[in-house]
């Protein structure tokens, strides 16, 4: 960890949102630790893109195992259950959503913050262009906010870690600008709810990213089947 900078902890999954939020971070002079979750999701492509990430920005980078997914619950963990491809429905939480995922990844975020000192713990989560999840949304956050600041001995000594989410009210298309600017190097990013060797191009995470890359001016960097739909 640098010496007198200000630090961080940056929940890392590898994605362009949370890769996005790494680079801000670091764009804005904290000394980054970035936190990977092996959680039983059904691959692990998107932890070895966020070892690259995390390097790209010269952040630390640690891994927890935590499996969350033997629970089951979710098409993300549960290789019975199929990943959608035909697209979100409003006011449905998708087969997607993994049971208690980003509480828990949270908790385990607070508490890497509370044993370095970090004043903030970034996240990547999104309310504007997401795909229904009730653990992306501002007031859980703030709620989280308010149970971290009790429930802390840095909280309740005033400083607690500051649950910190720039992306929340962005669109997804204002998030690869974003990244564009900070220097995310977005072919890296793994987003794909499948674990392929290309990202698969048609699960909600794929359609939702490709239309942002492709609003952003950057369709090179969509996937094969959404850069052959613009041919």
């Amino acid at each position: 960890m640098t010496e007198g900078k200000k630090r961080a902890v940056v929940l890392l999954s590898g994605g362009l949102d949370s890769s996005t939020v790494l680079g801000m971070a670091v764009r804005d002079g904290y000394a980054c630790t970035a936190l990977s979750f092996r959680y039983g999701q059904r691959h692990t492509v998107e932890l070895e893109r966020a070892a690259t990430v995390a390097a790209h920005f010269g952040a630390a980078h640690r891994v927890i195992d935590i499996n969350i997914g033997s629970f089951g619950g979710s098409a993300l963990t549960d290789e019975s259950m199929v990943v959608p491809t035909d697209g979100t429905e409003d006011g449905v939480i998708p087969p997607t959503y993994v049971p208690g995922r980003n509480t828990v990844f949270i908790a385990v975020g607070l508490s890497l913050a509370e044993a370095i000192d970090a004043e903030r713990v970034f996240l990547g989560i999104n309310a504007v262009d997401y795909s229904g999840y009730p653990d992306c949304r501002p007031e859980y956050l703030a709620a989280y906010q308010t149970l971290a600041d009790l429930a802390t001995k840095a909280g309740l000594e005033g400083r607690g870690a500051v649950l910190t989410a720039p992306l929340a009210e962005m669109t997804k298309a204002d998030i690869v600008r974003e990244a564009l600017a900070v220097g995310v190097p977005i072919e890296v990013t793994w987003s794909c709810y499948q674990g392929g060797e290309q990202p698969c191009g048609v699960c909600d995470s794929c359609r939702i990213r490709d239309k942002a890359l492709i609003e952003a001016g950057r369709p090179d960097l969509a996937t094969r089947s959404a850069q052959a739909q613009l041919a």
